[in-house]
């Protein structure tokens, strides 16, 4: 069996951040950690592949990290809204697939959605633990755990799910995951917050909607590959 390793980048090494590197870390993840603190550099240098010393506002200084090459990116800064915002648009600049960028108000989550982070957390709800399980599972989904082996996840349109119905992909019956709602660009102002909606099962499903479906993370992975 190959074991692929998971190489996830982490700016700022706050209370938050500092959790999620030891619970990634006890789960053999590939950590590349960027701060502008020396000292926490230093402290986090064992548990890390790689600890640089640097500004994420700077896309060079991403690049040279190697945050290029990450599978996911968590964005951990705190207080700093300007430095989390540019550090969002820099690791997606970079073609990352995943940012995960924490926010400390609805406000600053509302921008960060906006600037193209994929996911948008807020510490006081979303525990590193968690998060953590979330960036390691197999699945190439961002998947949240509700309890009992069952996962909520935001998927990108099926191939197979293109320009067709749910009733006629027999979403349930095929894959045995539930579609609990459908975002989508707005027709209007392509460049807002994605629509959020309740699909029927007529409702023909577009190439780039993003789906929120519930399941297991097997059925989950298999549905997201049809």
């Amino acid at each position: 069996m190959i074991v692929i390793m998971k190489r996830i980048g982490i700016i700022g090494s706050g209370r938050f951040g500092e959790a999620l590197i030891q619970a990634l870390a006890t789960q053999g993840a590939e950590i590349i950690l960027l701060d502008t603190d020396r000292l926490k550099i230093r402290d986090f240098s064992e548990y890390v592949s790689k600890a640089i010393e640097g500004d994420a506002t700077n896309i060079h200084t991403l690049e040279e990290a190697g945050f290029d090459t990450c599978d996911t990116v968590v964005v951990a800064i705190g207080e700093n809204i300007e430095g989390s915002v540019m550090a969002t648009v820099n690791c997606k600049d970079l073609g990352v697939r995943t940012v995960v960028a924490k926010a400390t108000s609805e406000v600053h989550g509302r921008v960060l959605r906006r600037v193209g982070a994929d996911v948008v957390i807020f510490p006081n709800r979303d525990r590193a633990q968690r998060l953590a399980r979330t960036l390691m599972s197999t699945a190439q989904v961002d998947l949240f755990e509700i309890g009992d082996g069952l996962y909520t996840a935001e998927v990108h349109t099926p191939e197979a799910l293109a320009d067709k119905s749910l009733a006629e992909a027999d979403v349930r019956n095929r894959y045995e995951i539930t579609v609990l709602a459908i975002r989508r660009i707005d027709d209007v102002d392509p460049a807002a917050q994605r629509q959020l909606v309740i699909p029927r099962p007529d409702m023909i499903i577009r190439a780039d909607d993003r789906l929120l479906v519930f399941g297991t993370a097997a059925q989950i992975e298999e549905f997201s590959q049809a």
